[in-house]
């Protein structure tokens, strides 16, 4: 594959039409049901919405895991991080999120891993 600088920064679809798609680092899909019909793209790298367009409205997220909705809630919409020194169940408490996630409420979950 031949690079091109564009002098652009690296933009992927946005839209109705990329939900529940799966595309590569270029935005392109790669689930093999065909091309995206967007013409709208958003950069990868840009500044955080202004504080007037968040949304005030505070819901909090039902995670199914009774002791996480009654101790530690989790806003809807928001970002959580986890926390723990090796076999405390990090892990386990991730794989219940997306099992629970995808069962009650079909929304759209987004996880990252990493070990440091």
């Amino acid at each position: 594959m031949e690079v091109i600088d564009t002098g652009a920064p690296l933009s992927v679809p946005v839209g109705g039409a990329t939900l529940g798609r799966i595309f590569n680092v270029l935005g392109e899909p790669v689930d093999n049901l065909g091309p995206v019909d967007t013409r709208t793209t958003s950069p990868i790298h840009r500044s955080a919405p202004a504080f007037i367009q968040l949304d005030t409205k505070l819901s909090i997220f039902e995670t199914g895991i009774k002791v996480v909705d009654l101790l530690a809630p989790y806003r809807r919409g928001g970002k959580i991080g986890l926390f723990g020194g090796a076999g405390v169940g990090k892990t386990v408490l991730i794989m219940e999120l997306i099992n629970n996630i995808a069962k009650a409420h079909g929304d759209v979950s987004v996880f990252g891993i990493s070990n440091k």
